[in-house]
């Protein structure tokens, strides 16, 4: 008999490995066919994975430069890419 292992930490884990768990719980809650205390404990974890996702992508996203150029078009360094827009 082996013992259960227990889950990476979320703080751990890629984007990939991360998203990739979250579809798992969101897939499990949907079937319905999860114990209600263990429904409980995937949903948080969900939601930490979530937030992780987010995190991870937030940080990527302030990574991402944009090329600038000047008047004739040679590039000239780069700035943060503006998101918003």
């Amino acid at each position: 008999m082996t013992a259960k292992t227990s889950p990476p930490a979320v703080n751990e884990m890629s984007f990939e490995q991360s998203l990739k768990e979250l579809e798992e719980i969101v897939s499990r809650l949907e079937r319905g066919d999860v114990e209600l205390e263990k429904s409980i404990a995937i949903y948080e974890r969900g939601e930490n994975l979530r937030k992780h996702c987010d995190d991870l992508l937030k940080r990527a996203e302030a990574k991402v430069e944009k090329i600038t150029l000047d008047n004739s078009g040679a590039p000239v360094g780069t700035e943060p890419l503006d998101v918003d827009k």
